[in-house]
């Protein structure tokens, strides 16, 4: 059996942590690995741009070029706070012209994917301010405000939802007992933990119960093939599949396995690491740790190099710069104050060297990461 049904019942234990209760085991999982798909091309015009950034290097005078402005995020402002986020992926100017009440400020057509990442309200303030922001995902910056987004808001049909099949399912009395409720109930969420050779947890995913069918295995005996409408959201890409068994063989005990890996595959294996973050025991403080600055060719490889360097092969120490800023505060096995001997750093700082991540102080990724962990009080050594 290579994955595990688990419930977990927060409330049994409120305020002292969660009960978990296995609902059954499965050999397999068909469906664990799916593409996102991006959402449809859409046309929208940003009315009344005073641009800034990307965006007004963006613009020609004639407002006839078609150029890339990477990912653009749209903040829906109140008063004082935003009440929406919208992301306009892989967004294009396709034309522009002076803005037909005030000529000082210009109506942008776009091309993009939209995207509603985060909605506080249903409702649009009374004066709604739209502020814009682009760039790469991670390093958006400031390209100005408009007075309105037409089509942005239009009524979009949900993605389809894409179906898994557990197989060779061996249920518990509690998904016995989900199996025989009228379809259409409501769903219950339950972890689908995946195990490696050795029984340990690799990774950890969330799943509702929407049962489609149940039949029969095809691996035969009492099992079960238990088809669910949904397998949920975040996924691994198929291009994970491969990491995913090199993993199931044990977690990796030798360093740079995942160096021949692309940054795709690189994400994917940091993915890997954070199963186990909460498990690498009590801080150490001091002493030296060693970074093998060889590999570190993009942004996830450098996350990888560090983790290595601090918490050892197939350790946790972050996948990106928010969650590694969070494990220097402690609690992830190493804390400050130590040193970092970074060798062969000029790979990072070339590779890195246009992914400008303080706009402001124009500092690369890999500037900003020896000023987070010096701010933190450790005392790097770049060779």
């Amino acid at each position: 059996m290579k994955h595990l049904l688990v419930h977990e019942d927060e409330r049994a234990a409120a305020g002292q942590g969660h009960e978990e209760e296995l609902w059954g085991r499965c050999a397999g999982v068909e469906g664990m690995f799916v593409d996102e798909v991006p959402p449809p091309r859409e046309v929208l015009t940003l009315r009344g741009c005073a641009p800034e950034g990307p965006l007004r290097d963006a613009l020609t005078p004639g407002g006839e070029s078609t150029t890339s402005l990477g990912d653009v995020c749209v903040e829906v402002w109140g008063e004082e706070r935003p009440w929406q986020w919208w992301s306009l992926l892989d967004c294009v100017v396709i034309g522009s012209r002076p803005n037909r009440d005030d000529p000082a400020l210009v109506d942008v057509v776009v091309g993009a994917g939209v995207e509603e990442e985060h909605a506080w309200s249903d409702t649009l303030p009374a004066a709604p301010r739209f502020k814009l922001f682009a760039g790469p995902a991670r390093t958006l910056g400031p390209a100005g405000h408009c007075l309105a987004v037409d089509g942005l808001f239009v009524e979009r049909d949900d993605p389809a939802p894409t179906p898994m099949t557990l197989v060779g399912c061996e249920p518990a009395e509690p998904l016995l007992a989900v199996l025989r409720r009228p379809r259409g109930r409501e769903r219950d969420r339950v972890g689908l933990w995946a195990l490696d050779r050795t029984g340990r947890v690799m990774h950890r995913h969330h799943v509702y119960l929407g049962v489609e069918s149940a039949r029969p295995s095809v691996l035969g005996g009492a099992l079960l093939d238990i088809e669910l409408t949904d397998g949920g959201d975040d996924r691994p890409p198929r291009s994970a599949r491969p990491i995913w068994e090199t993993w199931y063989e044990g977690a990796p005990a030798t360093r740079n396995q995942w160096a021949p890996l692309r940054a795709e595959g690189r994400s994917a294996w940091l993915d890997l690491t954070a199963t186990g973050m909460s498990g690498q025991g009590p801080d150490r403080r001091g002493g030296v740790h060693h970074l093998d600055g060889r590999h570190a060719t993009d942004a996830p490889g450098l996350h990888c190099a560090l983790a290595e360097a601090l918490a050892g092969p197939g350790g946790y120490y972050g996948r990106e710069w928010n969650a590694f800023k969070d494990c220097l505060h402690g609690g992830f096995g190493v804390a400050a104050p130590f040193t970092l001997i970074w060798h062969d750093a000029d790979v990072a700082r070339r590779a890195l060297a246009d992914d400008i991540w303080d706009t402001e102080q124009g500092l690369s990724y890999f500037e900003e990461i020896v000023r987070l962990l010096e701010s933190h009080g450790v005392t790097v050594v770049l060779r």
